[in-house]
């Protein structure tokens, strides 16, 4: 027996993102597309789940999605040589997708506040902020990837076929927020636990206030 998957989103699976009418509505099923109870997600390889090198970034991104931060893109912080056999080296980094102004500001600070690097683009009528990107990725030092930078109006149409007329138009006119760490490799990956104090993950420890590990229940939206 070969074990085989079809090429395309699930009929039950288009159904359920189209159901989709708010902003909590599609976090809550990125969510579980990011916990494997969701074969296929919009714009992205249907019946695949997120790259194994961000399993250990699932709880993180599950718990924004849920607190109102609807997570489009993520990789985690790395260094090392890859099978081409040169060296590469890769910036934690998420891109989020933000349509309420106070959660927007809460993020935006929490990052600041830790020294991260933040890009903002607003798609919002009369926003007009369109910010560079940041390179997040390099192979023998050469740049490969970045987060960041404006995304146009096809693209954001590729992001998220299939759902909701009026859903989509309020994420299409949302603040797409990159947050990435100035480091390469393993140091960035305090980028993880900064948004976890955001969404109550963890909670903070006076007396060290950003590297606490102490679990919280998580905070919804």
């Amino acid at each position: 027996m070969y074990a085989w998957s079809i090429p395309w989103m699930s009929r039950a699976d288009r159904r359920r993102w189209k159901a989709a009418k708010t902003v909590d509505d599609l976090g809550e099923l990125m969510a579980l597309w990011l916990e494997g109870h969701i074969a296929s997600r919009p714009g992205y390889q249907p019946c695949y789940g997120p790259d194994d090198e961000t399993a250990h970034l699932v709880p993180t991104l599950a718990a924004l999605c849920r607190a109102g931060y609807v997570t489009t893109s993520s990789q985690p912080g790395l260094t090392g040589t890859g099978v081409d056999g040169l060296w590469w080296e890769q910036r934690a980094a998420v891109e989020l997708v933000v349509t309420d102004p106070p959660l927007l500001h809460r993020l935006v600070d929490a990052a600041y506040t830790t020294g991260l690097l933040v890009r903002i683009n607003d798609y919002r009528p009369g926003g007009g902020v369109q910010e560079q990107p940041v390179v997040t990725t390099t192979r023998d030092g050469e740049p490969v990837t970045a987060f960041g930078g404006r995304i146009s109006r096809a693209d954001l149409a590729n992001q998220w076929p299939g759902l909701d007329a009026d859903l989509y138009r309020e994420i299409s006119t949302g603040t797409y927020v990159s947050v990435i760490a100035p480091e390469y490799g393993t140091p960035g990956e305090r980028l993880w636990t900064t948004l976890d104090f955001l969404t109550g993950q963890r909670r903070h420890d006076q007396a060290n206030p950003w590297t606490s590990t102490q679990p919280a229940n998580p905070t919804s939206r």
